[in-house]
């Protein structure tokens, strides 16, 4: 093994990277090794501060340090070597852009003498990476790791978060460099403040509003945001809807929530929505799936009034007509919304009125299915803390956990808004190696758990307890749901044979559990909680029960031959 560190007075450009990452406040990092950052590897044993977590595949990596990111606030690390390794964790780095989490992206480049050379592995990754990140960049001389480092976290955290890759060129990383080259600390940059004028406005708008509504959720919202922007809505009555997969922005039980937009909302909230004369969007991008295709609201909004406050000034007024802009901090503006003086405001009777209406949509019903998922999500609401978190990637089965489990605590749910599949798995065990005293759930369907399932093993590696649901209807649903709507009865591509879930399990070391009716889940689950490890349930669902708002493979079926 190579000493990183030299009696000349010197010491690699590697150590200096990890003892870099350390001044950053780095505490994990999440990699598959590889020859192009061995050098690294080699530096790591020598920073006690840092832990490091061997994965099984690249994308389980990057999603690893994008759960990180949006857990703590500070950019998750990733670490991967070139070409498929680069290309393999590209999926995490379009989910922290997309859903605006902060991480770093580690990539182990090709020596610098044979760059442009298409040699073995070899990637533009500025080019490749730049359309889905803040910053892409390539550290060629090593006397400036301190200062890239230092860039790279500010650019992540700064803004509408986000990640930022780097790339390592493997004989940069074993130069050898001045011992006495410090880290550079954080380059700090101020909160944005607050613009009173602009608040001055917003009161105004909101005291001569018949049915204002908030949509909140996203870049920047942290726990001061959320404690702060609840107390302001309750203060004044503001019905308050969460963006799509942000139902962690505000405690469930408060008494002007609302729900949460995106797939399957309550019509009713869709529907308050569209008849507000003032929407306040917080944090929230505004995206397709918040606004359901941009039509709620709709991107000039007649006849209602749209006030956007973001922490990057060039979001506002990108997409939306925005008829106030506030470019600030999302927990400054909250504790400042907070603290103004609410005297001329009469409180709007509409925050209670929207909270009872999510609660009864909320809440579930009786159903002749075996296993009604609807039901299992209660049972786990009763049985398991009010801070569990919820991890889950993309499809039909997620819809359940979104509309039926109550997102009490911050952070309580990590879930790609980007609709990535493979996703929850890898975050459960994240939030698991985080939070080693509360209960971590991965929510997974069977397509969805074979695109990461593998990072079971980094699971069982590192002691992680969690508790995984593979919900089984043998097929890619969400597809399925979509072509019974267009091309009702022709079914193609989209039947699964899966293996038997359990036994899987099993062989990771995970006590298992098959089940097939909703009493069998709940017994299963009452085993689950009072084991610790890896546990997983194993529950086989009717394909024809294909969406939690009720549709059904048939009903879709018979809808679309009528309009056909």
């Amino acid at each position: 093994m190579a000493d990183s560190t030299r009696p000349n007075g010197t010491q690699t450009a590697a150590a200096l990277l990890v003892d870099c990452l350390a001044t950053q406040g780095a505490s994990r990092i999440f990699t598959v090794p590889g020859e192009s950052f061995l050098a690294v590897l080699d530096a790591l044993p020598d920073q006690p501060a840092i832990e490091v977590v061997t994965c099984r595949q690249e994308g389980g990596v990057a999603f690893m340090a994008c759960a990180d990111g949006a857990m703590t606030g500070r950019p998750g690390n990733a670490f991967v070597t070139r070409g498929p390794g680069a290309t393999n964790a590209s999926i995490g780095v379009h989910v922290a852009h997309q859903d605006s989490q902060p991480m770093i992206l580690f990539v182990g480049d090709v020596a610098r003498g044979m760059q442009a050379r298409e040699g073995f592995q070899e990637v533009d990754f500025t080019a490749f990476f730049s359309p889905i990140c803040k910053w892409a960049a390539r550290i060629d001389d090593p006397l400036r790791i301190p200062e890239y480092i230092a860039r790279a976290y500010a650019t992540a955290i700064s803004g509408r978060p986000g990640p930022v890759v780097l790339a390592l060129p493997e004989d940069m990383l074993v130069e050898q460099v001045p011992a006495a080259l410090a880290p550079r600390p954080e380059a700090l940059r101020p909160a944005q403040a607050v613009c009173p004028d602009a608040m001055r406005a917003l009161f105004d708008l909101i005291a001569d509003a018949a049915s204002p509504i908030a949509i909140i959720g996203g870049a920047g919202w942290n726990a001061k945001a959320r404690e702060y922007f609840q107390q302001f809505a309750e203060n004044i009555g503001l019905p308050v809807a969460t963006a799509f997969r942000r139902q962690d922005a505000i405690a469930p039980d408060s008494p002007v929530y609302a729900g949460n937009l995106g797939y399957g909302p309550n019509p009713q909230l869709v529907e308050r929505v569209r008849q507000a004369d003032l929407v306040i969007a917080v944090g929230a991008r505004l995206g397709e799936a918040t606004t359901d295709g941009y039509t709620v609201p709709t991107l000039e909004h007649p006849g209602q009034t749209l006030v956007h406050i973001y922490p990057d000034p060039e979001e506002l007024g990108r997409v939306y007509r925005t008829d106030l802009a506030l470019c600030c901090s999302m927990d400054e503006f909250a504790e400042c919304a907070a603290l103004w003086d609410h005297s001329d405001i009469i409180p709007f009777d509409a925050g209670a009125e929207a909270h009872a209406e999510w609660l009864a949509w909320a809440t579930p019903q009786p159903s002749d299915a075996a296993i009604d998922l609807a039901a299992c999500v209660g049972a786990m609401r009763e049985m398991l803390p009010d801070d569990t978190i919820i991890c889950n990637g993309a499809g039909n089965f997620a819809g359940w956990w979104h509309r039926y489990w109550r997102y009490a605590a911050y952070p309580g749910q990590l879930a790609p808004t980007c609709g990535a599949m493979g996703y929850g798995v890898p975050a459960a065990v994240a939030a698991s190696l985080r939070f080693p005293d509360r209960t971590v759930v991965a929510v997974a369907g069977d397509g969805d758990f074979l695109m990461n399932g593998q990072e079971l093993a980094t699971a069982a590696q590192y002691g992680a307890n969690l508790i995984v649901v593979v919900v089984d209807n043998g097929a890619y649903g969400t597809i399925r749901m979509h072509q019974e709507r267009e091309y009702p009865g022709r079914v193609s591509a989209t039947a699964l044979a899966n293996p038997d879930f359990a036994m899987l399990g099993a062989a990771y070391g995970a006590w298992t559990a098959r089940v097939e009716t909703t009493a069998e889940f709940i017994a299963a689950l009452e085993e689950a909680k009072g084991r610790s490890g890896i546990r997983l349930i194993h529950a086989l669902t009717d394909l024809e029960r294909i969406a939690a708002s009720g549709a059904t493979i048939t009903g879709l079926r018979a809808r679309a031959n009528r309009t056909a």
